[in-house]
């Protein structure tokens, strides 16, 4: 009889997971950041929230692996941008999520980066 090797991966995992959450809390807490009646800390405890919100549903679920570097504030491509540091000057001299939205959004006296079509897809 012959041993059955055990594989090193997951039985089942996913590539993603929705983001927003169940009734669009990260939206709401955008619009409350954005809006100026709630601070970087708030927004930062709802995204924190979410994330674990979702890993441990989909732990709950039986999922072999969890996927990681998913969530992603705006969009994932704007996120590699900031990880590389590719920012214009324009938008430098701000705090993080300040100039990570003002690349996203644009300011009063800044324009947002221009918008790309990648896959049938807005990006900036």
């Amino acid at each position: 009889m012959t041993a059955v090797r055990k594989s090193p991966f997951p039985a089942a995992t996913v590539l993603g997971y929705p983001r927003i959450g169940p009734r669009r809390e990260l939206k709401r807490a955008l619009e409350s950041y954005w809006g100026g009646r709630s601070t970087d800390e708030d927004l930062h405890g709802v995204g924190s929230g979410l994330r674990e919100e979702s890993w441990r549903r989909l732990d709950a679920l039986g999922l072999g692996a969890s996927p990681s570097n998913t969530f992603s504030y705006y969009d994932q491509v704007l996120d590699t941008a900031m990880l590389l540091g590719a920012v214009p000057k324009r938008y430098r001299g701000r705090s993080a999520e300040d100039t990570y939205f003002a690349m996203a959004r644009g300011t009063d006296g800044i324009a947002p980066l221009r918008m790309t079509k990648w896959f049938d897809t807005n990006y900036h």
